[in-house]
């Protein structure tokens, strides 16, 4: 199970970006990386279109996920995450701080 999802609240935990906060856009688990938004700015050189012109544009880059941390909805703070089982056999994640479900 992964403990960061589509749609989380992360904080940076290393790197250019240390302390910024921002929304995952995209999970990639294979490669262990996360593209979040408004992280990890990169700017390409992109080749004129008969659709776009050309230019350069500046795009968020993926970012390996062992320098995300989660952030708590419920207390608002960076926490680790607990893997718990539910008595139906559902796995959930847990805030390690507040003890809260989250979702």
């Amino acid at each position: 199970m992964r403990v960061i999802r589509k749609k989380d609240t992360v904080v940076v935990k290393t790197g250019k970006d240390k302390g910024k906060q921002g929304e995952v856009l995209r999970v990639y688990p294979k490669k262990g990386r996360a593209l979040v938004a408004g992280i990890n700015k990169v700017k390409k050189h992109q080749r004129p279109t008969q659709t776009s012109e050309g230019g350069v544009i500046e795009m968020e880059a993926s970012i390996d996920m062992s320098n995300l941390q989660l952030v708590c909805p419920k207390c608002s703070n960076p926490t680790r995450i607990k893997i718990d089982t539910l008595e139906d056999g559902d796995k959930v994640r847990i805030c390690k701080k507040c003890g809260e479900m989250v979702v």
